[in-house]
């Protein structure tokens, strides 16, 4: 566990409570590795994608029926309910303007918003929070600061609240150093203050059992454990404004089915169950998952695929008119792929982001978040 804290204008009333039942929540999901929109949400009615993968594509009869284009792996079943619920935005040929390929430098674009300082979730929660936030408002599930995040007024890294201690002597360590920190005005103090009150507030939530409601059933890997403790914070109303967890290891030259197939199936279960727990919260909680480009059009001789440009979006809850696949489709003859063969990205990741963030409270600082980009933003609630 560990917490980075910035200095920031501090607001005695959102401490520990964090205005938590006011707060809404996004969920940032990171797909690291390039995952595969063709095979996410398959363009059934494209003999193109039949043509350029006649060994992986994912059959007709076997995609799950969307809008009469398009359809889901069918080891995304458990999102179903949720897209006919109309809690369920898929954009399609979706990523960024980044043509290197690389999965570092797509990453690092992505993340930061552009070629500029920290993350634009941090960014965001920094315009947002003028006046301060709370301890809780910010968390990464995983072992660091995930980019996104960097230059957020505070953000705590932890992978289970249960591991969130500072172990047997913990009471009589948190004693002294707010004693220590009490007599202190800087801005290391107030990091400190905020950390202590992270921990005496995890320590409540530890204490307490936690059953997921309404039937929900979390996996037991990585990915459905860190949207497990995400529910958690949500349900206990501390003030967490934004999430951020990862699912990586997407990275498909050969083999895609083996290397795929399991995580398609953990994203699917874990997204399934969260949805289903957090019941009518969702609709002050907006998920949304993202990955640094997609994967060539056209299948390789070891049944996999390499890097390529556009890929899908997806997003969850928070009052979005869903049930709909959005972005405009270029289709998948060669004259229309760019580059060795590759989907075009049609909507830029921005353009999905801009609407969430105005609807959870970035007001006119939007082009401060995302500078010296002209933003079209997705019609995702209209």
């Amino acid at each position: 566990m560990s917490v980075v804290s910035q200095p920031a204008t501090r607001n005695p009333q959102l401490r520990l409570t964090g205005n938590g039942d006011q707060c809404q929540t996004l969920v940032v999901v990171f797909l690291r590795g390039g995952a595969d929109g063709l095979n996410l949400v398959a363009p059934l009615a494209d003999d193109g994608y039949y043509r350029a993968r006649p060994r992986i594509a994912i059959s007709k009869t076997a995609g799950i029926p969307l809008d009469g284009f398009y359809g889901l792996n069918p080891l995304l079943k458990a999102l179903e309910p949720a897209y006919q619920d109309g809690a369920l935005a898929i954009i399609h040929a979706a990523g960024s303007e980044d043509d290197t390929r690389s999965h570092f430098e797509a990453q690092d674009l992505m993340e930061h918003g552009g070629i500029t300082g920290g993350g634009w979730l941090g960014r965001f929660l920094r315009a947002k929070n003028q006046t301060g936030s709370g301890p809780l408002a910010a968390v990464a599930l995983g072992k660091s600061i995930p980019e996104c995040l960097r230059g957020s007024p505070a953000a705590t890294v932890l992978q289970s609240l249960d591991d969130f201690s500072l172990g047997s002597n913990g009471s009589g360590l948190t004693q002294s150093l707010a004693r220590l920190y009490g007599s202190q005005t800087d801005a290391l103090a107030n990091a400190g203050r905020d950390t202590l009150d992270a921990i005496r507030r995890v320590e409540q939530l530890r204490s307490t059992s936690y059953h997921a409601a309404h039937g929900a059933n979390y996996g037991r890997d990585d990915f459905s454990c860190g949207l497990l403790q995400i529910a958690r914070l949500i349900k206990a109303r501390v003030g967490l404004q934004a999430a951020s967890v990862d699912l990586g290891g997407w990275d498909s030259h050969f083999s895609q089915s083996l290397i795929m197939d399991p995580l398609i199936t953990q994203l699917a279960q874990g997204l399934s169950a969260f949805y289903q727990d957090l019941g009518p919260a969702m609709n002050q909680t907006t998920v949304v998952v993202m990955t640094e480009f997609g994967r060539r059009v056209e299948e390789n001789s070891a049944f996999g695929t390499d890097h390529g440009r556009g890929s899908v979006m997806f997003v969850m809850g928070g009052g979005i008119k869903g049930g709909r696949v959005l972005g405009k489709w270029p289709g998948l003859s060669r004259e229309v792929l760019e580059g060795p063969g590759d989907l075009p990205v049609t909507t830029n990741y921005r353009n999905v982001l801009a609407p969430i963030l105005q609807r959870h409270g970035a007001g006119e600082q939007l082009s401060q978040v995302f500078p010296e980009f002209t933003l079209a933003p997705m019609p995702l609630y209209g």
